[in-house]
């Protein structure tokens, strides 16, 4: 699980780049002012014991990789992402 990326800085108003190509999210703000974000409001990892939570903490996947549970995934990948 990915705690301290700049999207956990994203305030309301803040401009997102999503590039499905590149499978990238980016915040649009500043060095500057991502470095006085987290200053600020520093990101704890969460924890559980049990239970969904421990599951989803565990499991589920980063955006670039699909946001899910990583053993719903495919064993092999074949072929590419439909298009038009």
């Amino acid at each position: 699980m990915q705690i301290n990326s700049p999207l956990a800085h994203v305030h309301n108003g803040d401009r997102i780049r999503l590039s499905v190509k590149n499978r990238e999210i980016s915040l649009l703000i500043s060095d500057e002012e991502l470095a006085k974000r987290a200053k600020e409001n520093p990101i704890t990892s969460p924890t559980a014991e049990r239970g969904y939570k421990k599951l989803f903490l565990d499991t589920v996947t980063q955006a670039d990789q699909g946001v899910d549970f990583d053993f719903l995934r495919a064993a092999k990948m074949v072929g590419k992402t439909p298009r038009k």
